[in-house]
């Protein structure tokens, strides 16, 4: 199989030849950032919205690194790949220091790596299991780190118990899941947890918002108790690559009556209405 080519500091190189400094603090320290971008027929999705959440992920930790929207569009367009739907992976660390020293070095260039994988579809239509476990991250998820111990500790004890996420209880109330936002359905209302450092809100979610409301749906950004989340109609998952899935057993217990719901029904078709639209 030919080697994809990735972005590494200004070079186009095949993914086997990119590599990065054992003193990089990205490598050290996880002193860094992330964003995921989908792209459809060669268009990357919403990308003006992704830019901004990068832009505060640097800024939460204290990295300065400017570039504009036509400057991200020249390094991540040539990654695209063919076929439908993709992804690029966009990752900035601090850069390389002369030492290993918890504290910012003084002059340090970001490293800024990126790559494109294609988005394999995922078999959730019919609905998928999850689970509820302690929130036990950091105090600053909110920032889209690479330090991600946490999530990947508490995704694999949901892939363990054959489910396809663990969604977060933080002080008796749902924040998110490992790798994802939460949705669920309440007596027709639509409930997501407010934007805030428990969560990192997604570009997906934020889509899923504007088009439930564009389309008379009744929409809450609240606080969500374990109660209501064991209680709901529905439960959704959103994200960049699984888009939005829906969950039909939580905790080894049916959500509503153990099938995809119609709101979920109606907002898959409606977010798939509009990667047309914006493709």
């Amino acid at each position: 199989m030919k080697d994809k080519n990735v972005y590494l500091n200004g070079e186009y190189l095949p993914l086997s030849e990119a590599k990065i400094s054992v003193l990089d603090r990205g490598f050290l320290f996880g002193d860094g950032i992330y964003e995921v971008i989908p792209a459809y027929s060669g268009t990357l999705f919403c990308l003006e919205a992704h830019l901004q959440r990068l832009n505060n992920s640097l800024k939460g930790i204290r990295l300065e690194l400017f570039l504009s929207t036509q400057q991200w569009l020249d390094i991540l367009q040539p990654l695209l790949i063919e076929g439908d739907a993709q992804y690029i992976y966009l990752q900035i660390t601090r850069g390389v220091a002369d030492k290993r020293d918890h504290a910012f070095p003084a002059q340090c260039e970001p490293t800024i790596f990126a790559m494109c994988s294609a988005i394999v579809p995922f078999e959730g239509e019919q609905g998928v299991k999850a689970i509820t476990l302690d929130d036990v991250r950091w105090e600053l998820c909110n920032i889209k780190a690479t330090t991600l111990l946490g999530n990947l500790l508490l995704r694999q004890q949901a892939v363990e118990k054959q489910c396809a996420e663990a969604i977060l209880i933080k002080d008796g109330y749902a924040t998110e899941g490992a790798a994802s936002n939460v949705f669920v359905v309440i007596e027709g209302v639509l409930l997501t947890p407010p934007k805030s450092r428990d969560i990192l809100a997604g570009i997906t979610r934020d889509v899923i918002i504007e088009l439930a409301k564009a389309n008379g749906l009744t929409v809450s950004e609240s606080s969500i108790a374990i109660e209501e989340l064991q209680n709901a109609d529905e439960i959704w998952l959103s994200s960049s690559t699984r888009e939005i899935l829906p969950v039909i057993s939580l905790d080894n217990q049916p959500v509503g009556d153990g099938q995809v719901g119609p709101v979920w029904k109606m907002m898959q078709q409606l977010f798939q209405d509009y990667k047309r639209a914006v493709s």
